[in-house]
């Protein structure tokens, strides 16, 4: 699979709407488009190829998605319309993450027979902007072994060693009503308050190389029934960036101990992920002169169980913006710099 096929297969994707949970119509552009080149699995909207398995190997997953946000109101362009021109495509899902799934299809597809020190799993994923429970945790049971993975993102191809976890965290403060005129009750607010002011301040005792600290913004809150009325309740919520110093559960314990307010994840699965100096993929990139860094945003590393990196053509900074686009260019090195990643990784295991 050459670059020009990648740069078709993309094309073909854009055109075909794909919001996440309605990934049908691509997952069978991908099925038909794959299975002609390898075996194929497929599970709901999710489809997998391996590369000649080998127990005794160490397996590598080179994931990304297909689906996308719905595009925003400026757009000019039309955002099905895979319009390529000046060497730059424009549309819908084309910097995240269709690049960075042309490309790592296509380097899987150039390099899954030749004789390696590794097995291979590709696999094209549903659900991923909304973390929902259709898309890769829905295979991780149904795949062989992994021991490592790369996911594709748009990261201008520099490797995310580390990326922050999210915890949304609704608490609740309790208070007794009264007359607002006269002294009496507790106003749930002023609890409220207490609580975020402590929010606000705390600092965690470690904080990650990669990631920095643990960040807690409190972003919504809610209160009162009329002017008059001492509030007895006061309800808001807090998004919690995670680092892989911590668990989202042990945060979450931070929190509670240390506010009135009842505090209630609404999960906890979403955790942090992190790699060691001494790991391969790390080694690898730094072999490679490829620049590492830690990652504010969320991917499906978050489900992995495994050691993972973030890595691929295009830029973070274009994702979920009108006129959306990726440069030919940035597809064409792309698939060579996978290409080349993943030659060097198999001398590192």
């Amino acid at each position: 699979m050459n670059a020009l096929e990648a740069i078709e297969l993309l094309q073909s994707l854009i055109r075909i709407p794909s919001f996440s949970r309605e990934e049908d119509k691509t997952a069978d552009l991908l099925s038909e488009f794959m299975s002609k080149r390898v075996s194929i699995s497929r599970h709901k909207n999710n489809i997998w190829a391996s590369s000649p398995m080998d127990d005794k190997k160490p397996t590598i997953l080179l994931n990304s998605h297909h689906d996308t946000v719905k595009p925003v109101d400026g757009w000019i362009a039309d955002p099905f319309g895979a319009k390529l021109e000046d060497g730059r495509l424009t549309g819908l899902g084309s910097n995240d993450a269709g690049a960075s799934l042309v490309c790592l299809l296509s380097a899987f597809l150039r390099i899954f027979k030749t004789n390696r020190k590794s097995n291979l799993v590709f696999a094209a994923t549903s659900e991923e902007e909304i973390s929902g429970d259709g898309g890769i945790v829905s295979i991780i049971k149904k795949l062989p072994a992994i021991d490592l993975a790369i996911v594709g993102e748009p990261t201008r191809m520099k490797a995310a060693i580390a990326e922050k976890g999210l915890m949304v965290v609704d608490c609740k403060a309790n208070g007794i009503s009264g007359h607002a005129a006269r002294e009496e009750g507790k106003n749930a607010i002023d609890v409220a308050l207490r609580d975020i002011q402590w929010l606000h301040n705390y600092k965690f005792s470690k904080e990650s190389d990669t990631l920095g600290p643990v960040k807690m913004t409190v972003t919504m809150i809610n209160s009162g029934i009329q002017h008059n009325v001492i509030p007895d309740s006061c309800e808001f919520t807090i998004d919690v960036r995670s680092t892989d110093e911590f668990t989202n559960d042990e945060i979450l314990e931070v929190i509670s101990k240390n506010i009135e307010s009842k505090a209630t994840a609404r999960s906890l699965r979403l955790q942090p992920s992190g790699l060691g100096a001494d790991h391969p993929l790390y080694k690898t990139a730094m072999e490679l002169g490829i620049s590492v860094y830690g990652s504010p945003t969320l991917s499906d590393q978050a489900f992995m169980p495994w050691p993972s990196i973030k890595m691929g053509p295009g830029d973070s900074a274009r994702s979920h913006t009108a006129d959306e686009y990726i440069f030919v260019e940035e597809i064409e090195k792309g698939i060579e710099k996978y290409v080349l990643f993943l030659n060097e990784l198999d001398e590192q295991l």
